[in-house]
């Protein structure tokens, strides 16, 4: 017994020295019913922190003890809410909560300033913050599979934003503010309720290759009357020519990427 005692501190002890010295907690498919108090020890020495397909419920505030993470993944668990002091995680700049059961994210999502990608899809968000406006660096958000009827006029603040992926919500109209986001090159809205886009859109947003608009009410005429929709075709068959120059192997549905209606 007294030998089994100690061959699990040993195990422990030597899990603990690997995740310090790497700075990488990787708890995957552990079947973990709660979060790890043992990594919550680490305190600043943790970069990344995964917890990916687990049955974890609560993200205990003590998280913020982990002053340092980088890398927050969280996919596949059952977690409700966020606590509010997930904000103090400063240095944070990738956050992963695919696959949960959160309704609502705290306001304090705005402090993370140095976030550049958050995935939030297959949960049940009814609305965004209009603090998300306060991510500048952020370069993809991911919201699809949700329950959201529209997207915040703040949006339009994420100047960094390239990829914007809203599949599957309730989505009817876009805010204009989304036409200040001059670093967009995708733009996803597939099975939403969408009638119309901002007349400006193309026009301002001209770095953007990439609409998806399937199953969606607005129909393929209003897209190309659009102004800007010639500039558009020009960019997204380009990006198409690269790719095929490249030897790149695409689909012919690939081919039609970009004006998905």
């Amino acid at each position: 017994m007294g030998c089994c005692s100690s061959k699990n501190v040993d195990s422990k002890a030597t899990r603990m020295a690997r995740w310090r010295s790497t700075g990488i907690v990787s708890l995957r498919d552990s079947k973990l019913k709660t979060f790890p108090d043992e990594v919550l020890d680490l305190h600043n020495s943790v970069r990344t922190l995964d917890l990916t397909h687990n049955r974890v419920v609560d993200i205990p505030m003590e998280i913020s003890k982990l002053n340092n993470l980088q890398r927050l993944v969280l996919a596949d668990n059952l977690i409700e809410h966020l606590p509010v002091n997930v904000g103090n995680l400063q240095y944070l700049k990738v956050m992963t909560l695919d696959g949960n059961r959160i309704t609502i994210l705290p306001d304090e999502l705005g402090q993370l300033v140095r976030i550049e990608r958050l995935s939030i899809s297959g949960n049940l968000l009814t609305r965004l913050p209009d603090t998300i406006g306060s991510l500048r660096n952020l370069v993809l958000l991911n919201v699809s599979n949700n329950k959201l009827e529209f997207l915040p006029e703040s949006i339009g603040s994420c100047f960094s934003l390239e990829e914007l992926q809203a599949n599957e919500n309730s989505i009817e109209d876009l805010p204009s503010s989304v036409c200040n986001l001059i670093h967009l090159k995708s733009l996803c809205l597939d099975n939403n309720n969408v009638k119309q886009i901002p007349p400006n859109l193309l026009t301002d947003c001209k770095a953007l290759q990439n609409i998806s608009l399937h199953d969606n009410p607005i129909s393929m005429d209003q897209f190309q009357q659009m102004e800007g929709f010639q500039e558009f075709e020009t960019r997204r068959r380009k990006k198409f020519d690269k790719q095929i120059d490249a030897n790149v192997m695409i689909s012919s549905k690939g081919l039609d990427e970009g004006v998905d209606l």
